[in-house]
């Protein structure tokens, strides 16, 4: 079950979506711990088909958090996302000699929960290579990406000639 802080966090939850919930997963996958307006990016460039009912959900769980709560869409990530399996639609096809052959429809359950982390004072940055970091101060979403080119400046990735008056080699 998702636990939530009443003060920092809104969901928005759909049920009985007419899809596998592996299919939802997938997509799903791809999007947890992101921000929003990087969420939605994501979601029209996707080609699945579950992408059209997530990304509806996310725009209404932050629609409830700007009108409800008065967040920033620009503070929101998306903290925790579920799916879970629904109940399975049984019909009947009909098929020849008076027989019928079973169809078996299953259905989801989506829940999303974003974050404003401009109001949650202990929150946890999740970067793809270094793990979760935790931070003791009010952070702005820009500090994410301005950590990521940092880190690719710093490592060998990318060498910037004349940054900051001093002169980068490659080492190649």
């Amino acid at each position: 079950m998702i636990k939530m802080e009443p003060g920092v966090e809104v969901y928005a939850l759909g049920q009985h979506i007419c899809m596998s919930a592996h299919k939802a997963r997938r997509v799903i996958d791809q999007i947890r711990g992101r921000p929003y307006d990087e969420i939605l990016m994501i979601l029209e460039l996707m080609p699945y088909r579950a992408c059209y009912p997530i990304f509806k959900l996310v725009y209404s769980a932050a629609a409830n958090a700007t009108h409800n709560k008065n967040f920033n869409k620009t503070a929101l990530i998306m903290s925790q996302a579920e799916v879970n399996e629904g109940t399975i639609v049984k019909k009947l096809k009909p098929r020849a000699r008076g027989r019928s052959y079973p169809i078996k429809r299953p259905t989801c359950h989506i829940t999303i929960v974003l974050q404003d982390i401009s109001k949650d004072k202990n929150f946890f940055i999740w970067f793809k290579k270094k793990g979760w970091i935790y931070k003791e101060k009010y952070i702005d979403i820009r500090l994410r990406y301005e950590y990521i080119q940092y880190e690719m400046r710093h490592r060998g990735r990318l060498e910037w000639v004349n940054y900051e008056s001093e002169v980068l080699w490659d080492k190649k």
